[in-house]
Parts: structure tokens; sequence; C-alpha cells
């Protein structure tokens, strides 16, 4: 039961405080007066909820901070709840219990994070949380009647929430987590879980299919692969017989070649010898008659060479003589004779000496002149036969140097040398350009090299005589094509036993997993099964819940109707299958609820709230708020609502303490009525104004 009610500064009230006792109390005043303010300053206080839309807006115009306190009892014990918020949004709440005259702090604050909540320990207290005492005890201004106006389904919406069966929604959720985690927790270890067991199975049988169908394949290859073996092995015993004849064969066209090309190199050997030696007969030949006129050469040349020198000599001499002479010219025209007399003394002379006369002196000059031209052109005849001997002398030295190179010591030789040419040139004839087997013969005869491997391919020829090569490397590429072929035998049959290994591994692993789903099926069935009758909202639990919470209804609405004096006798709720229908009956008819006043539907709703009320709440807070419930009844039906509210809290506090809040602008129904608690609220320019009356 609440005790009392307490704002400060909290929407339009600056400071009220309520006192409430047991029965009806009642709040009388015009609208916007404040009266709906008490329920907001209820549910702030218990659970920190309201119907405005933000915190802030709780807080009375031109102040900082507001709070609402409520204060009630259960079961003797005597509550506080006080929350308080200022202008920046900040709360702070506090909830105590009164002992031994002390208020002692339960909880306070919100901090869930630290397992800490004020609504968590005042929802346990009271037995309901927010949303539970709305639908309980909260009878908002219009909605008296929506209970009959709601649709079936959304009736069993409420009654459900009414009866708690969301709880079982909760717990059916809980229970498909639980399913979950567990499912997820067997596929973390397993790899599957019990869906899987469908996919698991087919899969099974797929691999046992393929096991069965495997081992005949296994033997087919077995036996294929045996019989490969056995051929090979023969093919291999043939190639190693004549694998010593091939290597014959390849050392006989081994020496055959090193035969061919010894040949031809000799030849080139040879011909490369006649060449150097024809190239040498060349060169020397003519030199010994360039020997044999050695010495007439030489002593011509040294002839040649004297008297050219004996030339020069003579040409020299007259060449001084004309020096001489011409310095005597020189003198003679100074010595000349003028008028007889010498031109130095000046003596009478009557000639001059020779050596000193014109005539004389130009005549020598001319004949000495005469000789030194003859000279000279003998000089030119001498100097061109000594360049000619000495040419004749150098073609001698060459003759001599070519026979010393060539190491030619005298003509014989150079005889010698045109024999042996002519041999073997005789020999090169003999030996065929291009060598086939009839004519190794031919070849071996070059030298006694060549003659050794002639024999040497003879004995090679007789050991290979009648192999085929061509049969033998027939008889390799048979071995290797079935080599390859017996490799890919084996491939397929370690293919197969790795299949067959693996579908082993793979058939027992299904199988345990298979094993263990199975007993994962089995509870995770069991599970649904309880999920399904225990907790579903349409399951034997939540239907038998509602089967009684709707009879109980039935029961304490009928007995309601009775009280208020309707001639709607009875109420009976039933369930069908997404709905629950409400049917009224007086005597043994059955009434529309569409056809019913609405003072009737009125008084039906208010019956049904009280009836549902009573199932909610009827051990702990035990109160009930009517916004305006007196909308849509005619004066006499007001009346009889106080009347019967009167009746009910005197009737239901023989058993438990039962209150009415009334909230209405319809002072005048309580006159000459037994209700006593009226407060009556104004609205002033300092806020709600409160009175009790």
């Amino acid at each position: 039961m609440i005790t009392s009610v307490e704002l400060r500064d909290f929407l339009s009230h600056s400071d009220t405080k309520l006192d409430f006792e047991e029965g009806v109390t009642v709040f009388v005043g015009p609208n916007g007066a404040g009266k709906s303010s008490i329920m907001d300053a209820i549910t702030f206080a218990l659970f920190g909820k309201h119907t405005r839309k933000s915190n802030k807006g709780l807080i009375r115009r031109g102040t900082n901070q507001g709070y609402s306190k409520i204060r009630f009892s259960i079961s003797g014990n005597d509550f506080e709840a006080i929350r308080k918020i200022d202008t920046k949004g900040n709360l702070s709440s506090q909830f105590s219990e009164k002992k031994e005259g002390n208020w002692i702090p339960i909880a306070a604050g919100e901090r869930k994070q630290f397992g800490e909540s004020m609504t968590k320990e005042i929802e346990k207290r009271i037995g309901l949380d927010f949303e539970k005492l709305k639908i309980a005890s909260f009878v908002q201004q219009g909605e008296l009647n929506s209970i009959i106006k709601a649709k079936p389904k959304e009736f069993k919406e409420l009654l459900n929430s009414v009866i708690g069966i969301d709880k079982l929604d909760f717990a059916s959720g809980l229970m498909k987590i639980i399913q979950k985690k567990f499912r997820e927790k067997i596929q973390s270890d397993i790899g599957y879980d019990d869906t899987h067991i469908t996919i698991l199975k087919n899969n099974l049988q797929k691999i046992e299919n393929e096991f069965r169908d495997a081992k005949p394949r296994m033997e087919t290859l077995l036996n294929k692969k045996k019989k490969y073996e056995a051929e090979l092995s023969k093919l291999r015993d043939e190639i190693e017989s004549e694998s010593p004849k091939i290597d014959k064969i390849n050392q006989l066209e081994t020496r055959k070649t090193e035969l061919k090309k010894y040949a031809f190199e000799k030849i080139r050997s040879i011909k490369k010898e006649i060449t150097e030696k024809e190239r040498k007969i060349n060169d020397c030949e003519g030199c010994f008659d360039f020997l044999q006129r050695k010495a007439s050469v030489e002593d011509h040349f040294n002839k040649v060479d004297l008297n050219l020198e004996k030339t020069k000599e003579k040409i020299q001499e007259l060449t001084l003589k004309v020096v001489s002479l011409k310095e005597q010219q020189s003198v003679t025209e100074k010595l000349q004779l003028k008028d007889h007399r010498c031109p130095v003394c000046n003596s009478k002379v009557d000639h001059l000496n020779p050596l000193f006369q014109k005539e004389h002196l130009k005549k020598e000059l001319e004949t000495i002149s005469k000789k030194i031209i003859f000279l000279e052109k003998e000089k030119n005849d001498f100097n061109e036969k000594k360049v000619e001997f000495s040419e004749k002398l150098q073609r001698v030295k060459e003759a001599e140097t070519t026979l010393r190179v060539h190491s030619i010591q005298n003509l014989e030789e150079l005889i010698k040398i045109k024999k042996e040419i002519s041999r073997q040139k005789n020999d090169i004839e003999k030996i065929p350009l291009t060598i086939n087997g009839g004519e190794l013969i031919e070849v071996a005869s070059i030298d006694s090299h060549a003659k050794i491997l002639y024999n040497t391919i003879l004995e090679l020829e007789k050991h290979t005589k009648g192999f085929e090569p061509t049969a033998f490397y027939e008889l390799k590429k048979k071995l290797e094509q079935k080599q390859k072929e017996l490799s890919i035998i084996e491939q397929q049959f370690g293919a197969v036993i790795q299949k067959i290994q693996n579908d082993e591994s793979e058939i027992k692993k299904i199988t345990k997993v298979l094993n263990e789903l199975k007993i994962v099926k089995e509870y995770l069935f069991e599970l649904e099964r309880i999920q399904e009758n225990v907790f579903h909202r349409d399951g034997p639990v939540a239907t038998s819940l509602r089967s009684w919470a709707l009879n109980t209804i039935s029961i304490k609405t009928s007995d309601y109707l009775d009280m208020l004096n309707t001639k709607i006798q009875r109420i009976a709720l039933s369930e069908k299958t997404r709905e629950i229908s409400i049917t009224c009956f007086s005597g043994n008819s059955i009434l529309d609820l569409e056809s019913l006043s609405g003072g009737e539907q009125v008084s039906v709703a208010l019956a049904l709230r009280l009836g549902m009320a009573h199932l909610l709440g009827s051990s702990n807070l035990n109160f009930v708020i009517l916004d305006e419930p007196t909308t849509h009844l005619d004066e006499e039906r007001r009346k009889s609502l106080v009347m019967v509210l009167s009746q009910l809290s005197n009737v239901l506090n023989a058993n438990s303490p039962m209150q009415f809040i009334i909230i209405t602008h319809d002072s005048e129904i309580f006159e000459n009525s037994a209700v006593e608690k009226i407060y009556k609220f104004e609205s002033t320019y300092q806020g709600t104004k409160v009175t009790r009356l």
C-alpha cells in the first residue's frame, strides 16, 4: 500500500505531499492542474520511468533540480524510494527500509555493471516490474474501456503479460540460446551437430558404396600389375643379354668413325706436307744457278766499283783545276798590260806569262770541262753497272738464305724431295675420297696406327655379326612403353589403396560422429520437447496458466460486475487458437459487447481491470489508479462507480488492504458518498496547489 507521495519541483508541483490510506482516494480538479503528474511521480520514484518525453522535462520550469519520493508498505514493512534529477540530466536515487525508526539504505543508483540496481531491488519487493505495474494498477485517461476494445489477439498478448507468460517467452528464448550454444559446442568439438545427421548419413552411404566398388577394382589392378611386372622382367632379361652387343656396335661405329677421321686427317696432313715440299722446291729451284755465278758477279762488281772510284777521283781533280783556273782568270783580269807596261810595277813588258793570258786560260777551262763531262758520263755508266751487279749479288744472297731456311745443302736434296712428293701423291691417289666398309683395307694401309684401328674394327665386326640394332631398340622402346603403362597402373593401384584406406577411416569417423550425434539429437529433442510443452506460449503449461488465469479473472470480474449492479451477471473469458474472447451473460442470454451502452462497457472494462489487478497484485502494493474513469458514464453510473469502488475497498480490505486512487474532474459525483479522502488540485503561479477537502 502506498502511504505517501512527495514531489519537489517535479513537473507542475513545487512542493506537494500527499498521504494515503486504505480505501478510495480521489483527486479532483480541472485538466492541467497536475493530477496525472502523481502517476509519473510514482513510476519515476519506483522505476525511473514516466510518460514524458525526456527526464529533463520532469523538472519544474525555472528550477535546477527536482525529485519524487514515495513511501509504501508491504506485509507490515515500510519502504522509501526517492529519485532526483537536475537540469544537466544527472540522476541520483536511493531505496531504503525503515527499521527501528530509522531509514536504512538498501540500494542506490543503477550501476548494473557492478551488480547494483535500485530498480531490481524494488521489483523484488513489490513483485512487479514497470510494465506489469502499469497493467495491474494504472488505467490511463481514456483507456479504461480499451481492454474490451482491443482485438482478441491483442487481448491475448495483454493476458500473457499479466500472467507472466512473456517470462515463458524469455525462458523459451534462453532455451533456444542454450540449444544454439550446445550445438555450437558440439560442432566445435566434433565438427558437426544434429542438423548434419542426414547429410552425414548420405555421405556415409556414398562412401560405403565407393568402398565396396573399390575392392574389385583393386583386385583387377593388382592382377594387371603382376602381369606387367612379369612381362617387364622378361624384356629386361632380353635387353640385358643383348646390351653388350649394342655396346660393341657402338664401339664399332666409334672405331670406324675414328679410322675415317684419322684417314682424313692423315690425308690432309700428307697433302699439307706435299704442299710444303712443293713450296720448298719452288723456292729453292734456281737458287743453285745464282750460287754458280756468285764469283763472277762479285768480281765484276768489284771492278766496276774500283773504276767508279777512280772516275770520281779524276772528276774531283779536274773540278779543283777548274776552280784554280777561275781564280787565275780573276787575277789575269787585273794584270792586263797597258801600253806594254806592267800594271803592278809599271815596267815595260813585251808579253805576259801564258798562265796569265786570258785566251790561254779560257782554252784550258774548256778542255777540262769537256773531260769532266766525259768522266761524269763514265761515272753514271759505272753506277748503273754497280746497281746491276748489286742486285745480282742480292739475289745470290737471297738464294743462299732460301736454301739455308729450307735446309737444302745441294741440288741432290731437291731431287730427293721431288721423288718423295711423287710417291706421296701416288699413295693419296690410292685412298678413296669416300670411305665405306669395303674400302677400310685401303685406309688401313696409310700407316701402322690405321692398321691397328682396322684390326680392332675387324674384331668388333666378328663379335657383332648377325646383331640387329633396330630390333634391339624396338625392344627397349617396348620396355619403356611397358614401364610407363606399369607406372600408370601403379598410380591407379596406389590411388585405390589410398581411397580404400581413406574410406575406411572416414566410415569409422562418420559412424563415431553419428553415434555421438544420435545422443545429441535425443538430448536436443528432450530440450525441444521441454521448450514446446513447458516454455512455449501456446504449450500445455502456458495454456494451463491462461486457462487458470482466465477462469480466475472471469470469476473475479463477475463478482465485481455483481457489485456494480449491472444487467451483466457473468463474464466468461475463453481461449481459442490465437486469441482470447470475452462473453457477457445476462441470465441465460449472451450479450454482444458492441450492443452494450458506454457505461456498461466501462463497467465491464473496470471489472476486467480489477479482476486482472487481483490476479497480479493482490499480495504486495495492492493499489489501482483510475485516470478519468467516468468518461462515457451517465450520472447514475458515475455515482454507482463511486459506490462500487467504496464497496470494493471495504470488501477487499476485509481480506487484504486495497487502495483505489481516482483522478477525475467530476467532483460532484462524490457528494453524499462514503469517500472521505478527496484532494483538490489547482493550478497557480507558484505551481500546483493541493488541498484536502
